[in-house]
């Protein structure tokens, strides 16, 4: 159910026509209370689509009682008259939901192709028939209609303790820190608070959403949500609370991981022995995008030399003779030279685990990546957000 597992939500997800292969292709979610607390992050491009745009001024104002998504159309990079256009949107979805309802609490995204206007000929009416279709089983519509080139829709929960965190998550490529290509929603019945859900979700996505690296790519329209409603009347303790939200967000993360475009491949890589956890991610996320290593990877080629390549790019403190590499558990380069026979490495299974220990303290992080096939030089041929 996803995005309706907690109580006090609805959504649906319908084909409005903004897609040419008539695919589901706008959703929208709705918090009918009695919170309307939100948090949001987003895209740390400077070139952000209008909608991004549009929700942080929406999130400023700590109310969200629904959010709006279209694929098919990233509206980024189309000037005044896109902005316009999610303004219009939002407008649209205020008086179709009617009540209390103001375009000021109207969350908005998009995905698709950049620099295209939207069809807002057909998107507009989409609205109407959206919010017909709301229910409390409408989650899973919700996120099948927010993918693009996603294989699978992506979803995940988590209740406890008469409460739950649920959520939904677009995104197949242009996955780089700094969130990835990405649309989440995610929706909670606990009582908590907007600080609350704010400390929450940046906690989350530090570790989860903003680690993972499929091609180096950034996004102009990531966003990540996160409503509560309230409606269990249940307050859960901070640590608790945030832990579910990591949960969620790491579960769909994995899933974005999993989906990437034409992989073959899951690479966890962790760092160990670093002297900060900067110094672990920078090491991580050089590694994860050294395009060489992800070739051999897809080659079943336990290539340790480009780790230590990728490892030596980085400012991260370590010495070049002490760095050690495992490659499934098998430690294939030791103090910086040959170690175990690379031969007793496996890299037949989906996951391929790499372990880079730079010997220099006691900090650790761990990036996921997937190998680069020629499938995803296909995929991408046609998308860009």
């Amino acid at each position: 159910m996803s995005v309706t597992a907690a109580q006090g939500f609805t959504a649906a997800g319908i084909a409005a026509g903004i897609k040419a292969n008539g695919n589901p292709d706008l959703a929208l979610v709705v918090n009918n209370g009695p919170r309307l607390a939100a948090a949001g992050v987003f895209t740390s491009n400077r070139v952000k689509a209008a909608p991004v745009h549009w929700s942080e001024q929406v999130l400023r104002g700590g109310a969200v009682s629904a959010v709006v998504l279209n694929s098919g159309g990233a509206n980024a990079c189309t000037g005044p008259r896109g902005f316009q256009d999610t303004h219009a949107t939002a407008e649209k979805v205020a008086a179709a939901l009617g009540g209390e309802h103001n375009a000021g609490e109207i969350a908005v995204a998009s995905t698709g192709l950049i620099g295209v206007l939207l069809p807002m000929d057909k998107l507009l009416p989409g609205i109407d028939t959206a919010v017909a279709a709301l229910g409390e089983d409408g989650g899973e519509a919700a996120a099948i209609a927010i993918k693009t080139t996603d294989t699978v829709h992506k979803t995940a929960t988590v209740s406890q303790g008469g409460w739950t965190v649920g959520g939904m998550a677009k995104g197949a490529g242009m996955l780089a820190p700094g969130l990835a290509t990405m649309l989440v929603v995610l929706t909670t019945d606990a009582d908590v608070d907007g600080a609350t859900l704010d400390k929450a979700l940046r906690s989350a996505t530090r570790t989860t959403f903003d680690r993972v690296d499929s091609d180096g790519c950034m996004s102009t329209n990531d966003t990540v949500l996160l409503l509560a409603s309230g409606a269990s009347g249940r307050a859960p303790a901070y640590e608790e609370f945030a832990e579910a939200v990591r949960t969620v967000c790491d579960d769909l993360a994995r899933q974005l991981i999993g989906d990437a475009e034409g992989a073959s491949k899951d690479i966890r890589i962790e760092v160990v022995g670093a002297v900060s956890e900067e110094d672990a991610v920078e090491v991580g996320r050089s590694i994860a995008r050294n395009n060489l290593l992800k070739c051999a990877i897809h080659g079943e080629d336990p290539n340790w030399g480009r780790v230590l390549s990728a490892i030596g790019t980085t400012k991260a403190a370590f010495d070049p003779d002490r760095l050690n590499v495992a490659i499934n558990g098998v430690w294939v380069c030791k103090n910086g030279s040959v170690g175990d026979d690379r031969d007793l490495v496996s890299m037949k299974d989906r996951e391929v685990r790499i372990t880079a220990d730079l010997s220099n303290g006691s900090e650790s992080a761990v990036i996921w990546a997937n190998d680069l096939t020629a499938e995803y030089v296909h995929e991408n041929s046609a998308y860009s957000s």
